[in-house]
């Protein structure tokens, strides 16, 4: 397997450095589907969620607060604490926990608070 394709070279923002990779794979990705994760190609096995997908990956975060700009990763993975929130395919707030991946699919971690009427900037 092609481990570009699987950790991507993130540009860490507000002094994050990657950390060790919590999260791998058990088995070999099978009917595998490539997502673009702020303009990096990743990997992930079809039928998980982008959450699971990015917490694999070694993402460090997916959003920063809109207040203080403090990084989040998801929490409950369940849908309730909208930590894992990030823009889908040019829609911002969409819950990485909640959204199955899919081929071709663009995701990018949110930085604050997208603006509520205007739609957002690739």
């Amino acid at each position: 397997m092609n481990e570009s394709l699987t950790r991507p070279a993130f540009a860490y923002s507000s002094g994050l450095q990657p950390g060790p990779k919590m999260f791998s794979d058990l088995a070999p990705l099978t009917d595998a589907v490539t997502l673009s994760v702020d303009g990096q190609p990743v990997r992930a096995r079809a039928g998980e969620t982008v959450a699971a997908c990015l917490l694999r990956a070694g993402v460090p975060y997916n959003r920063l607060t809109p207040v203080s700009g403090a990084p989040r990763l998801p929490y409950c993975m369940i849908g309730h604490c909208f930590e894992c929130l990030v823009e889908i395919d040019g829609i911002g707030n969409r819950q990485a926990c909640l959204t199955l991946v899919r081929d071709g699919m663009k995701v990018r971690r949110q930085d604050g608070a997208p603006p509520a009427l205007e739609p957002s900037v690739p």
